[in-house]
């Protein structure tokens, strides 16, 4: 069976090319709409990543550093290069300053406090201690890229024993970005071919020194490709004869190959197109301080039989080369997202298809338009073109949530616009029963009576056409049937919800249901767009009835609570250990009832 919907009603004729069965093509296409941007009026510039070596105050910089660091560099260099030639965009890479004795021209830096003050969470505040000398330099880090090796890690030559405690993370875009890496003696791309000795390392355990090189040389590799922009994503089943995507768990499998353990790393397809035109690849700063727009028109989704399939319309300012899609399943952060890729034709029209869909999973579909000058219209894994989808445990897409999202679209646009009466209007139009309760909702009075007030005849009424007596939140305004963001609908686990409350831990709702009503039901969950953790607890007149567990995103809590006689009801939500941040915590569908007089 198929299903599908239209974001707006355009015909899209399938005349792009789809990287499942032309990737060659597919890069040709890309090429020609960057280089054709790039040489009409060229602004060509080198731009180069920038190297630090922080040392803290009671240590030395490790030994050989500038040798160590300008082969392992150089190797990391060469095999972006390989990759970004192997995909047909030619030996591009990053640029690395060399001095007059052919060794990396880097900058040290001494920090203000001794080792013990710094730890895993130091980065920023290393960073800040590099920027003087960076400045000095000539250097304005906010516009360029760096890379900081940080002195914390201990190797012992003698017992072959390994341990840090460096920060080991990166974030950027085209526009600039930082990775902090560690350094140890050690650490040298001559070494990754060894299969001895045996050491012990502080997190991976007994494993090979070759081995202990590819994890973090890979390493290096890896989170630099964060500072250039790119957010993670797996191979594809398809891909994985070529060993491990980079910018999954590639920074663990680089130069494997080398000694025989397995196939090693590569670049994935998505990532060499955004790599493209980042200006370290492209050599060009045209548009570099153009904001990016770009629009996506006439968008088709379809499920048919286990593939999803999407095409659309996409315009930009720079022009956009290419879209990239990331097919994100729950769990695991962004690092299981697998990816498709188009590059569009002279009218913007593209579409590119996936059957990387684990089953029984929740998932986001992302879309990235690749603008000529190096944007991605979006920082890293963030994208305002992102759409919910489910895939049943045989397999099958269910784009059931993202058609009601769609439907509500104009409805929601009203109301952020404050137009009421359009919003009623475009109501009265929809055709999907769930549509329509779910906009009523959304555009109805604020309630009046509390529970307690109420004196009609009905036997199951939702919690929120009751006022509350108290109502405290942890974050931004309390909503009703809604929450408080661009977003608007309930979505949780996978679902869109027609009734709720908004309560961002730590938050307290407080209803008088005044002896009347019998029991109260419902769910409890996380917002589908936040990774936050939280219990929940109800109280009966100053008693706990209910606790949850600790609740995380994509999981929801039942509850069912006997109100017989009870007079106060307070719905709280409470911040778990790793504190409050991004505790969007819903009351879903709670519904009182009672037995008809």
């Amino acid at each position: 069976m198929k299903s599908s919907f239209l974001i707006a009603l355009l015909l899209v004729v399938c005349a792009t090319v789809d990287a499942a069965d032309k990737p060659q093509a597919l890069v040709k296409a890309a090429r020609a709409i960057l280089d054709d941007w790039h040489n009409q009026k060229p602004e060509k510039d080198q731009r180069y990543l920038h190297i630090v070596c922080w040392t803290p105050s009671d240590r030395e910089l490790p030994k050989d550093y500038r040798p160590r660091l300008t082969r392992m560099m150089q190797h990391i260099q060469d095999f972006y290069a390989k990759e970004m030639s192997r995909h047909g965009f030619g030996e591009r890479s990053f640029n690395l300053r060399i001095a007059d004795d052919k060794l990396l021209d880097l900058r040290t830096v001494t920090g203000k406090f001794e080792a013990s003050h710094y730890a895993v969470q130091s980065g920023g505040e290393i960073r800040r201690e590099c920027l003087p000398v960076l400045k000095k330099a000539g250097i304005q880090a906010e516009d360029e890229t760096i890379l900081i090796f940080c002195n914390l890690a201990t190797w012992d030559a003698e017992r072959k024993v390994f341990r840090h405690k460096s920060p080991y993370y990166a974030g950027g875009s085209y526009l600039g970005g930082t990775a902090w890496q560690l350094d140890s003696p050690e650490l040298d791309s001559l070494n990754l071919k060894l299969k001895k000795p045996i050491i012990s390392d502080g997190q991976y355990g007994r494993i090979s020194l070759g081995k202990h090189n590819s994890i973090f040389i890979g390493g290096i590799a890896h989170e630099l490709g964060h500072a250039l922009g790119l957010p993670h994503c797996k191979e594809r089943p398809d891909e994985a004869v070529r060993g491990t995507a980079l910018m999954g768990s590639g920074n663990r499998t680089y130069g494997d190959e080398v000694r025989g353990d397995g196939p090693g790393s590569f670049i994935t397809l998505a990532h060499a197109m955004r790599l493209a035109s980042h200006p370290q690849f492209s050599g060009s700063l045209k548009g570099f301080e153009t904001t990016a727009k770009a629009s996506i028109d006439g968008l088709k989704v379809t499920a048919d039989k286990k593939a999803i399939n999407v095409s659309g319309v996409v315009q930009g300012k720079p022009p956009v080369y290419g879209v990239v899609a990331y097919f994100d399943p729950e769990g695991g952060g962004d690092y299981n997202s697998t990816t498709a890729v188009a590059v569009p034709d002279a009218d913007g029209q593209f579409s590119l298809s996936t059957t990387a869909l684990p089953p029984g999973k929740l998932g986001q579909l992302r879309l990235f338009p690749l603008h000529t000058n190096g944007s991605a219209a979006a920082q890293m894994s963030q994208t305002r073109f992102s759409y919910p989808y489910r895939i049943a445990d045989d397999g099958t897409p269910d784009l059931s949530v993202m058609q009601l999202r769609l439907d509500l679209k104009s409805i929601i646009a009203a109301i952020q616009s404050k137009d009421k009466a359009a919003a009623n209007k475009l109501a009265s139009h929809l055709k999907s029963e769930q549509a329509t309760k779910i906009a009523a909702r959304l555009t109805r009075q604020s309630p009046t009576q509390t529970p307690a007030d109420y004196d009609g005849d009905e036997t199951e009424i939702p919690l929120t056409n009751f006022k509350a007596s108290e109502i405290k939140v942890g974050w931004a305004r309390p909503t009703f049937d809604r929450v408080p963001s661009p977003t608007v609908l309930l979505e949780s686990a996978g679902r869109i919800f027609q009734t709720g409350i908004y309560a961002h831990a730590p938050a307290r709702h407080v209803y008088q249901v005044g002896g009347m009503w019998k029991m109260l039901t419902g769910k409890a969950g996380i917002d589908a767009s936040h990774n936050g953790s939280v219990q929940f607890e109800i109280k009966a007149d100053g008693k706990s009835v209910w606790k949850s567990r600790t609740t995380r995103s994509g999981k929801l809590r039942e509850f069912r609570i006997d109100l017989d006689g009870v007079k106060e009801i307070e719905l709280l939500t409470h911040p778990t250990k790793d504190g409050p941040g991004s505790d969007w915590s819903l009351w879903l569908e709670p519904t009182l009832s009672r037995t008809a007089k």
